[in-house]
């Protein structure tokens, strides 16, 4: 490991957090939403119910303690400080696996697979199909440093991701995303990085063709469906964010039940229990998520990274164009709303060496699926040794 790479403690001040509290308990609510569903939005009675739980029962303590415990770093690369966890593996052989989230997620997303992927063996797993886990905070997340000017796509992220892997000293490693994580696995690949021997990601930025609409299949067309629904009716945060995420950056500074509603409503819309975020994740698990948009102030600063997007013309903007020839496995659970079928992801991935459409589950796969993310993450990789 090289100098710049350091290790990183969190200790978050009592102020902070009573501070928060304060906030909390002085929220001016909105009347409540005029349907009897959740088609305006996240509902009065369960966001007032999670800020409730947020101010009274929350422990932040114990999300600080498991954070502590997972080996926290930095590293500032070409200028920018990264924030990472870094779970080395108790087997020698392991395979370095960068894991990259998207918005609005976080390295916790990865809490339930670190473990088995690390140590197969305490889990019941084969122990040859160990990972050494990399799990970096997007710049602008979490306690990653916020970009102070424009520039800061998916192509320059993926940039610092590979000399991240690099200054960690790992010559042969793979990755794995989702989300917008995604789509930085898309443009690492494109970059050929030396010592990238494959992915596996459980989504995919793709937007089937005209032609592909046509002659799509019924499971295809079930498929376009759910894409044609998030789009037209839970997809208001995507052109807030990718047309004045400045705008919607003072809420999300200043009001913690604010923020907490904007993230809640994409666990709620995107959940394999569509409608109800508390059926497939605990409110522990929310708020340890919030918590981490809250405490460092990168609700604005997380939001820019779709203004990038925006600006570069799309997740492939200004890179090259053609197949993706990396050896890629998918893992594609079947109530994420805006997922491909394997013939889709073959037309873009020259090297599909695994699919995996028929389990459940929905956006947030390493949370609501661990072991199915487990299981096809190592198959992927065992393809590949």
């Amino acid at each position: 490991m090289t100098a710049s790479i350091k290790p990183f403690h969190l200790s978050i001040p009592d102020s902070v957090l009573a501070d928060l509290r304060e906030r909390l308990a002085k929220t001016r609510w909105p009347e409540r939403e005029t349907v009897p569903d959740t088609s305006q939005g996240p509902q009065l009675a369960k966001i007032q119910a999670l800020c409730e739980h947020w101010r009274l029962r929350y422990d932040w303590r114990a999300c600080e303690a498991l954070l502590n415990s997972l080996g926290q770093h930095t590293a500032t690369i070409d200028g920018q400080e990264l924030y990472f966890l870094h779970v080395r593996s108790p087997e020698p052989d392991a395979l370095p696996l960068l894991m990259m989230h998207g918005w609005p997620g976080s390295v916790l997303e990865f809490r339930k697979v670190i473990g088995p992927l690390t140590d197969p063996a305490a889990h019941g797993g084969d122990p040859r199909r160990a990972f050494h886990i990399v799990a970096p905070a997007m710049p602008g997340f979490a306690f990653s440093g916020k970009p102070v000017a424009t520039g800061c796509g998916l192509p320059q992220i993926a940039d610092l991701y590979i000399k991240l892997m690099a200054e960690l000293g790992f010559t042969r490693w793979g990755m794995q995303g989702g989300d917008l994580g995604a789509g930085v696995a898309d443009a690492i690949a494109r970059k050929k990085p030396a010592g990238l021997v494959g992915a596996h990601m459980n989504f995919a930025m793709v937007m089937p063709t005209p032609e592909e609409m046509a002659e799509a299949s019924p499971e295809e067309k079930a498929m376009l469906g759910d894409a044609k629904h998030f789009w037209d009716d839970l997809s208001g945060y995507a052109k807030e964010q990718s047309t004045r995420p400045q705008t919607i950056g003072y809420s999300l500074a200043d009001s913690p039940s604010g923020l907490a509603a904007w993230i809640y409503a994409m666990f709620q819309d995107t959940g394999a229990t569509r409608g109800d975020a508390e059926a497939s994740f605990s409110q522990d698990e929310l708020l340890d998520d919030v918590m981490l948009y809250w405490i460092p102030n990168t609700g604005a600063s997380a939001a820019r990274l779709y203004w990038e997007l925006a600006k570069a013309g799309g997740p492939a903007g200004g890179q090259p164009k053609g197949p993706i020839d990396n050896p890629t496995g998918f893992t594609m659970l079947k109530q994420e709303h805006v997922r491909i079928s394997k013939r889709w992801a073959e037309k873009r991935y020259s090297d599909v060496v695994y699919f995996n459409g028929e389990s459940n589950g929905g956006h947030f796969g390493a949370l609501e699926q661990p072991q199915v993310l487990v299981d096809d993450i190592r198959a992927t990789f065992a393809r590949l040794s």
